[in-house]
């Protein structure tokens, strides 16, 4: 049972992948791409799942994978144009199939009025559907509940085309891995009976007895006699999935005499876009699924043997295919191991702190050994959090849905354009953005994007966009979402800001505070509370899962134009590289992918700004002078800035900042320690270190602590009145 459980689980882990590329290659269709590579990655991700769960007795999935895979065959088959509408309809489908796959691994219930209703639709697309070249048959209909028309090979009777310009001899041996990826020699059988006058023999005198037979095994082999107006390259093309998996022989004769060899590397070979789950070979003796058959021909000749050695050769392909590349692993070993790494990094800090205290030089060997035992930590560090970095594709192909179900709920039209999908973050931070980045394209289809009518009348387009993007910048990740809707409505905001009291009715407030009121609790410009908003939740859960990250957010907005709300994440939650500098007898970490250098002001350098400001040239600029000590309340009186150390320091919003501090005493890794789940959430703090001596150290949030300090300027508050 244990078995069976695990390749349970297998199944559903594959599922996953293949509804991804399921995802992946509707969205291409929706975008245009239509091309027969992509509608065959589309069909055999569906026929892939039908498989595994008709293996596994999922009926109720394996009913509604077959329907969509009928219709998705008309589409290969050029019987269904991919209109806009027709996608839409594949698109659904493709949800409730996420839906039931779902629903199958947890053995949760399914709407089945739902279910129904997207089978009825899809059926409906097939009875519209314009009818295929009728295939030659030899007495025989069609096989009831099969998604596929038997081939039925006596064609004798029918005459060779009147364009007939060649003839070809066609040797196929398929291996096991044909099998496996979920193709099918009959349909390859199939598409080469329309092509021409043809006749083929099935070598079977290799199939062993029955306690012999490995079921993951493909003894068969194929002669094809062709005659055809086609071209030798419309035939390379009808193989191009499988070529890596057969062994494939065409010969060609043009003038109707002996047949030539063609050159095998007429065409390339083309690799199948996924691997279906290597336990899909058992699928055909699933009840949920008839096999397809190839009725025997009398009037043929008898078949050409298959030498036995390369018989056994075939036999033996699998194995050395089926070699992954990859490997699947417990999230929690693998949390595990970063954790033990974490600790590791902080004794190896504390061991070098150790050699300093005792005096032993630079140049001694416990020194050298040191330096090389810090390399070699660093290295396997950024290993270990290599196997944590995923691509954010699944996190913004989850978010297409979700537009899908709005604008289907809101009356609009919007599409969902992304951009840098392979930009890589850490798990850790990938599973909790889920959530924030939901409420924020909620917010763009809902308060972004105008209905239709309003977006002709304004000149737009009756579709909006909105739009998803991920980039690596200055060692963090940053996402955007930005819609070209109405943009922030700044009265508006305002008026409702006076109205719910959470700003005085005179206060002043810049273009940028006010566009930061819609991050306050309780704050919604929805007119009616509806299922999507209007609730006064959203913003402000979206701003605290930022900041809990140890991330970000800012606004811009342009008025008729759209919004942009711009997240600045760390692309880890578990190590930083940090400048460890002392402030008044305390120990600070800064990050050092924020410094830009650092620097010992002259007195020249310094000038006064008011009562208490002061500002440092910088490169032919001024940047203004924050005192860390004194704005963490560590110490009453300024530093002076000639004498100390000062830190140039650039925000994420591009603002230049010269952090004073007493000195610096190293630059090292060091392990984040969350000072939120420990303590509290403290302003201006990112997160905390266990430093080599045991004490804890503070890490600076750059910008938040920028910020905070520019706000607090004329009220002279310390930031931390509770810690130090």
């Amino acid at each position: 049972m244990d078995t069976m459980a695990a390749i349970r689980e297998t199944f559903f882990q594959e599922c996953e992948e293949q509804l991804a590329e399921l995802e992946v290659g509707l969205n291409a269709m929706d975008e245009g791409v239509a091309d027969s590579e992509t509608v065959n990655a589309v069909f055999r991700a569906v026929h892939s799942i039908k498989g595994g769960a008709g293996a596994f007795k999922l009926d109720r999935l394996v009913r509604f994978a077959h329907t969509f895979e009928t219709s998705l065959d008309l589409i290969r088959s050029d019987q269904l144009a991919t209109s806009p509408a027709v996608i839409r309809t594949m698109l659904r489908s493709a949800d409730l199939l996420a839906d039931l796959v779902k629903a199958s691994r947890s053995d949760h219930p399914v709407d089945e009025t739902r279910v129904d209703a997207q089978i009825a639709e899809l059926k409906a697309l097939s009875e519209n559907a314009k009818e295929a070249p009728p295939a030659a048959t030899a007495g025989g209909g069609e096989a009831e509940g099969l998604d596929f028309q038997p081939l039925l090979l006596a064609i004798d009777d029918l005459g060779p085309p009147e364009s007939q310009t060649a003839r070809y001899a066609i040797k196929l041996i398929p291996a096991p891995d044909l099998y496996r990826k979920g193709n099918e020699t009959v349909r390859l059988l199939r598409e080469l009976s329309r092509m021409g006058d043809f006749r083929v023999e099935c070598d079977t005198q290799h199939v062993p007895a029955l306690d012999a037979l490995d079921p993951e095994g493909a003894y068969l082999s194929w002669r094809v006699e062709l005659t055809t107006a086609e071209d030798e390259a419309a035939i390379h093309e009808l193989f191009e999935f499988v070529v890596d998996d057969c062994e494939l022989e065409i010969v060609v004769d043009r003038a109707g005499g002996a047949p030539q060899a063609s050159a095998p590397a007429a065409v390339a070979p083309i690799a199948p876009s996924f691997v279906a789950p290597a336990f899909a070979s058992p699928i055909a003796s699933a009840p949920a699924e008839a096999p397809e058959t190839i009725e025997p021909i009398e009037s043929l000749a008898p078949a050409t043997a298959v030498e036995p050695e390369k018989a056994k050769t075939e036999a033996a392909k699998p194995e050395a295919a089926v070699s992954a590349a990859t490997i699947r692993v417990d999230l929690e070993r693998v949390d595990r191991l970063i954790n033990l790494v974490g600790e590791l990094v902080i004794n190896q800090a504390m061991l070098s702190q150790r050699v300093l205290e005792a005096g032993l030089a630079r140049s001694s060997s416990v020194a050298a050994g040191l330096g090389a035992l810090e390399q070699l930590t660093r290295e396997i560090q950024e290993g270990v959090m290599a196997i944590r970095a995923q691509p954010v594709k699944p996190l913004f192909q989850r978010m297409s849905r979700i537009v899908r179900e709005l604008t289907d709920a809101t009356g609009k039209i919007v599409r969902l354009r992304t951009e840098g999908e392979a930009t890589e973050v850490d798990r850790t931070v990938i599973e909790r953005l889920a959530d924030p980045l939901t409420h924020m394209i909620r917010n763009a289809v809902d308060h972004g994007v105008e209905r239709p009518e309003v977006r002709e009348a304004a000149g737009k387009p009756a579709q909006g966009e909105v739009k998803l993007s991920a980039a690596h910048r200055s060692g963090r990740i940053v996402i955007e979402v930005s819609d070209d809707g109405a943009g922030i409505n700044r009265q508006r905001v305002r008026e409702i800001a006076i109205k719910k009291e959470l700003i005085a009715p005179d206060a002043q407030l810049t273009d940028g505070e006010i566009d930061n009121l819609l991050f306050m609790p309780g704050f919604s410009t929805a007119q009616t509370v509806s299922n999507i908003s209007g609730r006064g939740v959203g913003m402000d859960v979206v701003k605290r899962s930022i900041q809990a990250l140890g991330g970000r957010i800012t606004i811009a907005s342009r008025p008729g134009q759209g919004s942009i709300f711009s997240m600045s994440l760390p692309l880890t939650l578990a190590v930083l590289d940090g400048m460890v500098v002392k402030v008044a007898d305390q120990t600070l970490v800064v990050p050092l992918t924020a410094i830009v250098e650092t620097l010992r002001p002259k007195a020249g350098d310094v000038h006064a700004l008011g009562v208490n400001a002061r500002v440092i040239s910088d490169r032919g600029g001024f940047a203004p002078l924050i005192d860390v000590g004194q704005e963490l309340g560590y110490r009453r009186d300024a530093a002076d800035p000639v004498g100390s150390v000062v830190l140039v320091v650039e925000t994420e919003v591009s603002t230049r900042c010269a952090l004073v501090v007493d000195a610096i005493h190293d630059q090292r890794q060091v392990v984040i320690k969350s000072l939120e789940a420990n303590y509290r959430q403290v302003p201006g703090i990112a997160a905390a270190t266990i430093l080599g001596d045991g004490r804890v150290a503070l890490i600076l949030d750059i910008d938040t602590f920028v910020a905070r300090t520019n706000r607090s300027a004329t009220a002279q508050e310390p930031l931390l009145a509770a810690v130090g």
